[in-house]
């Protein structure tokens, strides 16, 4: 974290002698703020070739192509960091005209371990964070907790807990940024019982836990969607798949993770580039009549992650385009 620290104010220097030219790109800066400013907000997260400086910067030129939004998420206390992630990446974004959106994590999804006890200390520390942090920034958009349901059903007793104090810090940054979209993130998939495929379970649509969107005030309904843990290819997709939302909340809806893996892997859910860009257009195609504030594609880059998640970027390790990458520039623009 602290080589993306570093990196990052690089980047302000050196965006600034470059002027922000990028001889690769595909759309002018003009033409993006025109095709943007009217529809879905839409972007990527913080995911770069490298922490290499001119890799950063490269990153910030394609990332204004893909959209208008660079997400940021990670561990809570990272709010408290001096030029941590969600201070740089907020400041930054005046400076390359983009919109920030900070997300904060008090678990690991894989295991539904607390990063940290839930304790009165670890709450209040939570809470003094984020409240400092949106009166300083008055942020656009902030989440507090991701793909919080799968907390719910790891460890209950703990969701519950969140559940209480989430209520607090909604209230609290309420009142001193008003302004500021509150939200804690769901995980569709499992929203909707499918737990079978990638994920090693069984698809129960009667295990679906809708009802705890109800659970925690918010401004908009926030989900992750990762289809291609369930089904093996997008045409399979049932085409009510996104719009059931509506059937479950009133608010607008966003998708701050968004992916498709690229390769002829794991078995038995080969994909390649071609289905990853079938499924970048079937999203646009299946979300058409959603009531759709933002949606942000997981990773710009591949990232050294775990499979299947590290072939779900717009470019290969190399710096290659995929075909996905055109999918979503120029899809994208229709929605």
């Amino acid at each position: 974290m602290k080589m993306i620290i570093v990196l990052l104010i690089m980047v302000t220097c050196t965006l600034s002698v470059s002027g922000c030219i990028n001889q690769e790109a595909t759309i002018t800066e003009s033409e993006t703020d025109s095709e943007f400013s009217q529809r879905t907000l839409k972007g990527v997260s913080l995911s770069p070739k490298s922490f290499e400086s001119a890799d950063f910067v490269h990153f910030f030129e394609k990332a204004r192509q893909a959209g208008e939004v660079i997400m940021w998420a990670g561990d809570w206390n990272e709010l408290t960091v001096d030029n941590g992630g969600p201070k740089v990446v907020t400041e930054l974004a005046s400076t390359y005209r983009y919109t920030p959106l900070v997300e904060v994590q008090f678990f690991t999804q894989s295991s539904g371990q607390l990063l940290r006890p839930l304790n009165e200390e670890t709450k209040k520390q939570y809470l003094t964070s984020a409240v400092a942090f949106c009166e300083k920034y008055k942020p656009p958009y902030i989440g507090f907790g991701i793909e919080t349901n799968v907390l719910y059903m790891k460890s209950p007793d703990d969701f519950y807990e969140f559940v209480e104090f989430y209520s607090k810090v909604y209230d609290a940054v309420k009142v001193t940024s008003p302004e500021t979209q509150v939200f804690t993130v769901f995980q569709l998939e499992r929203m909707k019982g499918l737990n079978g495929g990638l994920f090693g379970g069984v698809n129960d649509p009667d295990k679906a836990h809708w009802f705890l969107l109800d659970l925690f005030p918010s401004d908009i309904t926030v989900f992750t969607t990762y289809p291609g843990l369930i089904y093996k290819d997008p045409s399979e997709i049932p085409a009510d798949y996104y719009t059931e939302i509506a059937s479950h909340t009133k608010k607008p809806v966003a998708f701050t993770e968004i992916g498709w893996h690229s390769v002829a892997h794991p078995p038995g859910y080969e994909s390649s580039e071609a289905e990853q860009a079938a499924f970048v257009e079937t999203f646009f195609e299946l979300t058409k009549d959603v009531s759709l504030e933002l949606c942000i594609w997981s990773f710009l880059y591949d990232q050294d992650i775990v499979e299947p998640f590290n072939t779900m970027g717009l470019y290969d390790r190399n710096g290659n385009a995929k075909q996905a990458w055109n999918a979503w520039i120029h899809t994208s623009k229709r929605y």
